[in-house]
C-alpha cells in the first residue's frame, strides 16, 4: 500500500508539471490615460517545446523553464540585450517555476528528478549550483516572503495545500488544503495571494505568513487559476485569447484588460509583470493555425512520422455533423502511410483558413492520382495536438453554379439581417429549418420557433451588424466567420448554413 501510495503522489507531481508546446511572449505595456494596452510583441524562448512560469527580475531579466536536450533547464532572457543564457543544465532532473530569493541574488527552482524526488532546491544565479531548502515537502509551486519564509502549494494525497515554511525556524505549517499553482507576493502588502479550490467556485485569498489569516478577495474567472499582480494592485488573468483584470479597491467585478486579435496568442495561462509596470509576459500554447499549418507541411512532404506528431493518440476522425468514421492513430496511420508512400503527387494547397478559439477550417485543395477534389476539414485542437477532424465534402454532382447559388442565398440572409427585415431574412430559411450547435446539438426547429427567436432581437437591437471576416462555400454548404456587433459589445463566431432548394436548412454554430 506505501508503494502505491509513492507511486500516485510521484503520478501527480508529473501530471501538476505536464508540458505541453507553448511560448513566453514579452509586451510592453504602454498607458492610455485609464486604460492600459499592450505592444511590442516578442517571443523570448521561440522554442519547440516547454516554455512555461515566467518570472521578471526587476525590470532586466525574464527567468523561465524551457525545454531542451529531452529536459526542462532555467533560462533567462536579458530584455535588453534580447539575449537567453541558461542557469541550470541538471542532467538527473529537470527545473521548474524560477523565482527570485529576496535580498540575494540566487533564486530557488522545483527540481524533479528523474527517480520521481520533487524538491525545492536553491541555485547560483551564475553558475546554478544547488542545495535543497525543503527536504521534506514535496513542492509543487512557491513564492517568497522573506529570504526566510517561503509559501508553497504542497503535493499531498489529496492535491496541493497551502505551507508556509521557515528556514530558520525549520517549521511548515500547513494553512489549507485544495489550492491551486499560483503564488504572488500582494503588491503594496505584507500579504501573499493564493488560490482556494475548496468550493466549486474558486477563489483568490490572501494569506498573512505571520498571522496566518486569510481572507476572500474575490472568485476567479471561472476554472482559472493563473494571475499576477500589477504593481498598482490589479490582478490580471488570462482565459482563451482574452486578459481580464479586477482592482480590488475599486471594482466590484471583472473587466477585459486585453483582448489578442491575432491567430497567435491563444489559451493564455501563466503571466508575470515587472516592479515598474511596463512589461508584461504571458504564455500560450502554440497556436491552433500552427499545428495545422504543422501537419499540411508534413502531409505535403509525406513524411509519416512528422504528419502523426501533430495528432493526439486518441484522434478521432468525422464527416460532418457527426458521422464516426475512424478514431486514435493506429487506425489512422496504416491509411496515411500507404497513401504516402503510392501517391507520389500527394499535394494539398490552402484557399482560404478561418482560425476560432481552438479551431481551425480550412478550405484544402488535394491533388492524388491526378485528381482534383475539395475539402473543408474542421481541426480541433487540444493541449499542442489535433484531437478531432471533421470533414465537409461537396456532394458528387455539386458544381460551381450550385456554390455560387448557395452563396448568394446565405449573403442575401445576411443583408436582411443587417437591415433587421423580419419577414426577408426568414424569407431566406426553409419551413422545417433546424438551428443546431456544433457538432450535433439541436437548439430549435421551424421557422415559427426561429421567427419569434428574432422578431425581438431585431427589434431592440438597434446597432445590430454582422460583419464576414472568412467565407468558404463547398457545395451547397457555406461556412461563415461572422464578426457581430449587438449592443455595443462584440462577438465572434462560426456559422455553417446548408442549403437546399433554394433555402437555408440547416445552420450549425460554432461559438
Amino acid at each position: 500500500m506505501k508503494n502505491i501510495l509513492a507511486f500516485l503522489i510521484t503520478l501527480i507531481a508529473f501530471t501538476s508539471l505536464a508540458q505541453t508546446n507553448t511560448e513566453i511572449y514579452l509586451f510592453d505595456i504602454l498607458k492610455k490615460g485609464n486604460k492600459q494596452t499592450l505592444f511590442n510583441k516578442k517571443n523570448i524562448s521561440n522554442n519547440n517545446g516547454y516554455d512555461n512560469q515566467p518570472y521578471i527580475i526587476e525590470d532586466s531579466v525574464v527567468l523561465f523553464s524551457s525545454t531542451r536536450n529531452n529536459q526542462t533547464d532555467i533560462a533567462a532572457y536579458n530584455i535588453q540585450q534580447t539575449k537567453l543564457n541558461w542557469i541550470t543544465n541538471t542532467k538527473t532532473g529537470s527545473e521548474y517555476s524560477p523565482v527570485r530569493i529576496p535580498d540575494t541574488n540566487d533564486i530557488s527552482a522545483i527540481r524533479l528528478d528523474k527517480d520521481g524526488k520533487q524538491l525545492l532546491y536553491r541555485y547560483k544565479y551564475t553558475t546554478g549550483d544547488s542545495k535543497v531548502l525543503l527536504p521534506n515537502l514535496k513542492v509543487g509551486y512557491h513564492t517568497w516572503y522573506t529570504k526566510d519564509i517561503v509559501i508553497s502549494s504542497v503535493l499531498e494525497k489529496n492535491g496541493l495545500s497551502l505551507v508556509v515554511s521557515n528556514l530558520k525556524n525549520n517549521t511548515n505549517d500547513t494553512i489549507q488544503k485544495q489550492v491551486g499553482r499560483s503564488l504572488h507576493k500582494i503588491p503594496n502588502s505584507n500579504l501573499i495571494s493564493y488560490i482556494s479550490k475548496e468550493n466549486e467556485v474558486w477563489e483568490i485569498k490572501s494569506l498573512d505568513p505571520i498571522t496566518k489569516s486569510t481572507k476572500t478577495i474575490i472568485h476567479t474567472i471561472p476554472k482559472v487559476e493563473d494571475m499576477c499582480w500589477l504593481p498598482n494592485g490589479t490582478i490580471l488573468m488570462g482565459k482563451e485569447n482574452r486578459i481580464f483584470k479586477f482592482t480590488p479597491k475599486t471594482d466590484s467585478r471583472w473587466s477585459t484588460f486585453y483582448t489578442f486579435m491575432d491567430n497567435e496568442i491563444g489559451n493564455i495561462s501563466r503571466m508575470a509583470t515587472n516592479s515598474n509596470g511596463n512589461k508584461l509576459t504571458v504564455v500560450s500554447e502554440v497556436s491552433p493555425e500552427h499545428i495545422v499549418q504543422e501537419q499540411v507541411e508534413a502531409y505535403n512532404s509525406r513524411d509519416i512520422n512528422a504528419f502523426m506528431a501533430t495528432y493526439t493518440e486518441e484522434v478521432s476522425i468525422y464527416t460532418f455533423p457527426n458521422t464516426l468514421r475512424y478514431e486514435n492513430k493506429e487506425a489512422m496511420r496504416p491509411y496515411y502511410e500507404k497513401k504516402f508512400k503510392e501517391e507520389v503527387d500527394l499535394n494539398c494547397k490552402i484557399k482560404q483558413r478561418i482560425v476560432y478559439q481552438n479551431k481551425v477550417i480550412d478550405e484544402e485543395y488535394v491533388t492524388y492520382k491526378n485528381k482534383n477534389v475539395k475539402v473543408a476539414p474542421i481541426y480541433e485542437i487540444e493541449n499542442g495536438k489535433i484531437a478531432k477532424v471533421t470533414f465537409i465534402k461537396p456532394q458528387e454532382n455539386d458544381n460551381d453554379s450550385i456554390e455560387k447559388n448557395a452563396e448568394k442565398i446565405v449573403q442575401q440572409q445576411l443583408d436582411r439581417y443587417n437591415n433587421r427585415d423580419i419577414n426577408g431574412f426568414m424569407n431566406t430559411y426553409s419551413k422545417d429549418v433546424k438551428v443546431y450547435d456544433f457538432p450535433n446539438k439541436l437548439l430549435y426547429e421551424g421557422q415559427e420557433k426561429m421567427k419569434k427567436e428574432y422578431s425581438d432581437f431585431f427589434k431592440n437591437t438597434t446597432d445590430l451588424h454582422c460583419e464576414i471576416k472568412n467565407r468558404i462555400v463547398m457545395g451547397n454548404t457555406v461556412i461563415d466567420k461572422e464578426f457581430l456587433t449587438i449592443n455595443g459589445k462584440n462577438y465572434s463566431a462560426i456559422a455553417i448554413y446548408e442549403i437546399e432548394n433554394n433555402k437555408i436548412t440547416k445552420v450549425t454554430f460554432i461559438r
